[in-house]
């Protein structure tokens, strides 16, 4: 609000915020996906059942989940071999995703999978994939150790001659030294905040004018 002479009136200055909640809100559509496939699975074969990673980073959720009979473990390794069972065990993956050498792990060991990986961090992985089979190197934009950021690590085959790259920052940006700048991609983790994001993608593309990043109508 203004005076008559147009200047700002210093009971408008001093206003408190105001913040509005939107109505109705939870979690995204993965999110949500996940934490039916983990019901699902505990209506199907009851409990237990093996979540790797929590389903999502909410306390309520997964108390509710762990009292229905779904347990939660970081690695593999502290699932009971399937001799102890009378089937095999039952497995989720979180909505993080996992790595290839995780898939591969849970294969050998016989366990019954249930993938929950959100279908946009699918998305990445498959991109990633790509550009792997491609010989492209790849920067990833992520945090370090969120379990999201190591599944999508894990889809890299270094064995395809390229490299996978993680950065936090623009400051890593700035330090960060590729193979063949020339063939290059990069890709987001999911849940990052979009204007973080963007000026860490300026400044890749200031740095490495010919990289190239998903197309502008991709989620």
């Amino acid at each position: 609000m203004t005076d008559p002479e147009g200047k700002l009136s210093s009971q408008t200055a001093a206003s408190p915020p105001v913040i509005r909640l939107a109505n109705p809100r939870g979690f995204c559509a993965g999110v949500d996906r996940a934490i039916d496939i983990v019901n699902r699975a505990l209506d199907i074969y009851g409990a237990p059942v093996y979540v790797r990673h929590e389903v999502v980073h909410n306390k309520f959720v997964v108390e509710r989940l762990r009292a229905r009979g779904a347990v939660f473990v970081d690695e593999l390794e502290d699932i009971p071999h399937k001799e102890q069972y009378a089937g095999p065990p039952v497995v989720v993956f979180s909505a993080h995703g996992v790595s290839q050498e995780v898939k591969e792990e849970a294969d050998r060991r016989g366990f019954k999978i249930f993938d929950a990986t959100c279908p946009l961090v699918t998305k990445v992985h498959l991109e990633v994939v790509k550009f792997s089979r491609a010989g492209r190197e790849c920067v990833l934009i992520g945090h370090q150790f969120h379990p999201e950021v190591e599944g999508t690590l894990g889809q890299y085959d270094d064995n395809q001659g390229g490299n996978i790259y993680l950065v936090e920052s623009v400051a890593d940006v700035q330090t960060l030294e590729v193979e063949d700048p020339g063939s290059l991609s990069y890709v987001t983790q999911t849940t990052l905040s979009m204007d973080d994001t963007a000026r860490i993608i300026d400044a890749l593309r200031e740095r490495f004018p010919a990289i190239e990043g998903p197309r502008k109508d991709d989620i």
